[in-house]
């Protein structure tokens, strides 16, 4: 069994302007007292994160500001795959988390937040849209009323901290269907890891014109479906992904790339997402991303 191991703590105050419209700039506090843990083997086909998701960096204070939930530990054992395997079909996220980042805190795209907080009508707001304000930290981060801090997009301190702050490709973490997520940055030839490097670039683009329905208003990014896939308009997927050779992986596959605009995480799956990540029901409370069952299975 091999074995990966980290434990951080970092203690930092900063105050730092949000990248997204919308989001007062926050500022930030140092990392919660209870130290960051996490631990990644591998046994046998099965790559196993255990993790309590305490954050290895500074974060927004919270509660605060648009988010009234306080960060607390939680017991996390996620499973993928070592040799995941591309499915035949796409698999969306719906409310499900999406992955676990290297220092064991879940990236978690999707709000509980809908227009006149009916999910009926399909239109969710996004996090970093700009049309709620839900207490985003400066690390796209924020706090479930179950105290689990998770990220809706670039995790600025994690990346920092695995890149020397330089353009490099790293790994960030895994996606609950075993393929890799990697960092912005990504080879221009997708063959060769030697090649320049540059910050991909997401196939997504608002879509023209008024909303037909529900908010109306020009679709400016505010909700989910204000966004449409135009295969070839970037350098990846619908899923945010694609092949090519990585670091970690000289020989190919397939993997996925956080990216500075929409969709930030990815919101689908190439692969067949494992039950671990799955929801067990509403956390209790209120506040952002209340009442719509964000909380990971956990250690018996």
């Amino acid at each position: 069994m091999k074995t990966i191991a980290a434990l951080f703590v970092l203690l930092a105050t900063t105050t730092v302007a949000l990248a997204h419209p919308g989001h007062e700039s926050l500022t930030t506090v140092p990392a919660p007292a209870v130290a960051a843990e996490v631990s990644i083997t591998v046994e046998g086909a099965k790559r196993v994160i255990r993790a309590n998701g305490i954050p290895d960096h500074a974060t927004g204070r919270f509660p605060g500001r648009g988010n009234p939930n306080v960060i607390a530990a939680q017991r996390y054992v996620l499973v993928v795959p070592v040799s995941p395997q591309r499915a035949a079909a796409t698999t969306p996220l719906g409310m499900s988390p999406f992955g676990v980042a290297v220092n064991g805190v879940i990236f978690d795209p999707g709000a509980n937040e809908w227009w006149h907080e009916d999910r009926s009508t399909g239109w969710q707001y996004e996090a970093l849209g700009g049309g709620r304000n839900l207490g985003i930290d400066t690390e796209h981060a924020h706090v479930q009323p179950n105290g689990a801090y998770h990220y809706h997009g670039m995790p600025t301190a994690l990346l920092t901290r695995l890149t020397g702050g330089k353009p490099q490709m790293v790994l960030v973490g895994w996606a609950a269907d075993g393929f890799p997520l990697y960092g912005p940055w990504i080879p221009t030839d997708a063959n060769d890891v030697t090649s320049a490097l540059k910050r991909a670039l997401p196939s997504y683009r608002l879509k023209a014109g008024a909303r037909p329905d529900g908010p109306g208003g020009a679709h400016d990014g505010t909700f989910g479906k204000d966004w449409a896939y135009v295969a070839g308009s970037g350098d990846l997927d619908e899923c945010n992904g694609r092949m090519g050779k990585t670091p970690e992986f000289p020989a190919g596959t397939y993997y996925y790339v956080l990216t500075d605009d929409y969709p930030f995480v990815p919101r689908l799956w190439r692969g067949t997402p494992d039950s671990s990540f799955s929801r067990r029901g509403p956390p209790p409370g209120g506040g952002p991303d209340r009442g719509q069952g964000k909380q990971q299975k956990r250690a018996p």
